[in-house]
């Protein structure tokens, strides 16, 4: 597996804080990571990130999103995936950026939605072009969550049991 740093940037490009994740899978418009959350436990209001969870991570260079699949770290269970609403990603050798634009998606392991840090995205001066960009990320999103598609296939299974 290839080490690569992980940047994420606020919405004016700069640097909120990094990490190392590995690859997993790349494709042309896309790479798929493993990371381990190493900082100190975060409520993000729909799920808390605790020191040891395992997130399995897609960023894209062709969407306004990314998703992070999120393991608890000592049990191994499903806690659900966090959506970042972001510009697309840059997807480079060894290192992977993305502006995050504070609007995110959590969703639970039996697929509810929860819309987060609304407030956050109002107070943003972003372009008309980008603020209608992300508020279509989030209907996209949902879509997928809704059709069971990847990466949110583990629905499925939990929606047949």
């Amino acid at each position: 597996m290839n080490d690569v740093v992980v940047r994420k940037l606020d919405h004016e490009g700069r640097e909120v804080f990094r990490y190392e994740g590995q690859v997993l899978q790349r494709g042309d418009r896309f790479v798929c990571l493993r990371a381990v959350f190493q900082f100190d436990d975060v409520d993000t209001g729909g799920v808390t990130f605790k020191r040891g969870d395992v997130f399995t991570e897609w960023f894209y260079s062709d969407r306004w999103y990314n998703v992070f699949r999120i393991e608890d770290g000592a049990r191994g269970a499903l806690k659900g995936w966090y959506c970042n609403i972001t510009r697309p990603a840059c997807i480079g050798d060894g290192v992977v950026s993305a502006d995050d634009l504070a609007l995110d998606l959590f969703v639970a392991p039996d697929g509810a939605t929860q819309l987060l840090d609304e407030d956050e995205f109002a107070l943003l001066d972003l372009p008309a072009a980008d603020e209608a960009a992300a508020l279509r990320a989030v209907v996209e999103l949902r879509a997928a969550v809704a059709a069971g598609s990847a990466p949110f296939d583990d629905l499925r299974a939990v929606r047949r049991a």
